[in-house]
């Protein structure tokens, strides 16, 4: 947390030595998410979901009226979901440490579970408007946007066996380190005081990178096979932030 707070207020140093040139605001966001797991094949299904928070730095730079590029620093907490095994059996972390079940191999029914810490940089364009130039409350759209996002850290828990059970397991390695993302979101912003500004909104992202390294699944007549799905991520965050 402490590297956190440092990025956070270097990001802030950042963004704040530009604050007094026209056309730039900066500030910070503190936004709940709630993610999904889903994969391209029907018998890995996504059942379940996680409760996160994304923090960090906003920086906006209009190049026009009401029109600007949105960049930032943030951190993604709890990312992530749940996949359900659909195969006979089915090897997906075989890099990670599971010595304390007896096999790394799941049966049907078998749940794995991923919370994913990100450092993500976001990158898109905003509009704004409102009744008038003068109104303290303006509406906001943001799209398109994108992200490049970097795993620092990667739990799964084992769920739905009678003897694998096993929670807070280190799955970096089953894990694909970088990620990239699209979104759109939309909200309103409200001035309170001379450049100090509230926002709340909604904002959608998808990630279109497999988040998971190939693992090994059997058929129903017992062969063995490379299992190549992709799974992806989303989530909706309810976004909270402040400008200066």
């Amino acid at each position: 947390m402490k590297k956190i707070a440092l990025l956070l207020l270097f990001s802030a140093f950042l963004l704040g030595k530009t604050e007094a040139q026209k056309g730039v605001r900066f500030g910070f966001q503190a936004s709940p998410t709630w993610s999904w797991l889903r994969t391209s094949d029907r018998n890995l299904e996504g059942v379940g979901s996680n409760w996160g928070i994304r923090v960090g730095a906003l920086g906006e730079f209009y190049f026009a009226d009401n029109y600007a590029i949105t960049t930032g620093l943030g951190f993604g907490f709890n990312q992530g979901g749940t996949l359900q095994n659909g195969y006979s059996r089915w090897k997906p972390w075989d890099q990670s440490d599971l010595d304390e079940i007896p096999s790394d191999t799941f049966g049907m029914d078998a749940k794995l579970h991923y919370r994913l810490n990100y450092v993500e940089i976001p990158f898109g364009l905003k509009m704004r408007g409102g009744s008038n130039e003068d109104s303290r409350i303006k509406f906001y759209a943001e799209l398109p946007m994108f992200y490049l996002g970097f795993v620092t850290k990667a739990i799964g828990d084992i769920r739905g066996t009678n003897t694998q059970n096993l929670d807070d397991i280190d799955i970096r390695d089953e894990v694909r380190p970088i990620s990239l993302s699209w979104g759109l979101g939309g909200g309103i912003e409200y001035e309170f005081a001379t450049s100090a500004t509230l926002v709340a909104g909604l904002a959608f992202q998808k990630q279109f990178t497999d988040i998971t390294r190939d693992g090994f699944i059997e058929d129903k007549n017992g062969n063995w096979d490379k299992e190549t799905s992709k799974a992806t991520f989303g989530n909706i965050a309810l976004k909270l932030a402040v400008f200066f």
